[in-house]
């Protein structure tokens, strides 16, 4: 397995502004990316692809206690343990 460094990100909301929201511009949820791809996105505005697939720009980083993306953290957790395959 090579090293795969991963940060958690935002997931972007693209909906038009009143669906689904939190009341202000706070992602609901922030998945796992590869980390030398949040740099390049969030400069340069290009597309990151996190652990579950969703792809979005990098606009925010994650604070303590921010929500995960359920999916993304099963995937790095298996990842982290060598995986069941």
């Amino acid at each position: 397995m090579d090293d795969m460094a991963t940060q958690v990100l935002p997931d972007v909301d693209t909906r038009p502004e009143g669906t689904d929201t939190t009341g202000d511009d706070t992602p609901k949820m922030f998945h796992y990316v590869k980390k030398n791809k949040i740099a390049e996105s969030a400069v340069l505005g290009n597309v990151v692809v996190a652990l579950c697939g969703e792809t979005f720009p990098v606009t925010r980083s994650p604070k303590p206690g921010s929500p995960v993306c359920p999916e993304c953290k099963e995937i790095y957790e298996s990842l982290q343990s060598g995986g069941e395959d």
